[in-house]
């Protein structure tokens, strides 16, 4: 799937106005896409075993997006068949009293993943350029400087052995609109509703123009964005685990040797041990 399109090159000037949020690249239907995505499934499983065993790369995606842009369906779909001893979710709530006597990336750093672990940042620490901003929470002269410390604290993470891999689930206002109106109205989903949602919807221009600004600053060499088209799940999905499986395809990982000639134990265990 050719998905370098949806890359964001650095200092890229980003209009969202620009990017469909329903775009689909020429894919006519969610039936071929169903067929292909269950074959990165499988590929990503085998890959991600392979990172584990290894032990020597660590991963970090970092998922973004506006309320019911799909951040838990991601996890949910395009890694259901990861093992979780090598996979784990970080999410970012509201910070603590303990996180928030720290500076913004100290509970950050803690969640990054260790060797052979691939993290899932579900948010992230662009809320201290999104929801602190939008909401006024601390003075602009403190967010504005936040973009060059989250490049820098990227490029440590990437100099020291992690790929980040930052994706923006960019859904539109009318399929967020139908999106919680299922909420409200299934039964089954009504644990999904929060009705600050309503409120935060009120802000959308604001988060629009937050979500530009870090798409513009924040996309690097090291780190690149993806703008991922939200309003059809089944393309989102299949986006996403192309790029994961592309990239880890171009590790070139290997399963570690043994330390010694193993025969023999087999020999054994041939013999009746």
């Amino acid at each position: 799937m050719d998905f370098d399109h949806y890359r964001v090159r650095p200092k890229q000037k980003i209009d969202l106005k620009n990017w469909e949020p329903d775009d689909t690249r020429g894919w006519k239907g969610s039936e071929k896409a169903t067929a292909e995505l269950a074959e990165l499934t499988a590929k990503l499983e085998e890959l991600q075993e392979l990172l584990y065993c290894e032990g020597k790369r660590r991963v970090l995606v970092v998922l973004q997006g506006m309320d019911t842009s799909g951040k838990d369906g991601v996890i949910r779909k395009v890694f259901e068949g990861v093992n979780p001893q090598g996979v784990r979710v970080a999410s970012f709530k509201v910070p603590t009293p303990i996180e928030l006597s720290h500076d913004y990336l100290w509970r950050i750093h803690s969640q990054t993943p260790g060797k052979g672990e691939m993290v899932i940042f579900n948010r992230s620490h662009y809320e201290d350029v999104l929801a602190v901003r939008v909401h006024n929470l601390v003075p602009d002269g403190v967010w504005k400087k936040r973009y060059d410390q989250i490049n820098a604290f990227e490029r440590l993470l990437v100099e020291e052995g992690t790929t980040v891999l930052k994706f923006f689930l960019h859904i539109s206002r009318d399929e967020q609109k139908e999106r919680l109106l299922e909420r409200i109205e299934t039964p089954e989903k009504h644990w999904k509703f929060n009705p600050g949602d309503l409120e935060e919807r009120k802000l959308w221009p604001q988060y629009t123009e937050a979500y530009e600004d870090l798409l513009n600053k924040t996309s690097t060499d090291w780190a690149p964005w993806y703008i991922v088209p939200a309003d059809k799940k089944w393309f989102r999905n299949l986006l996403i685990s192309s790029v994961l499986v592309d990239t880890l395809k171009s590790f070139d990982m290997q399963y570690p040797e043994a330390g010694e000639d193993l025969s023999p134990y087999a020999a054994r265990l041939r013999a009746g041990e």
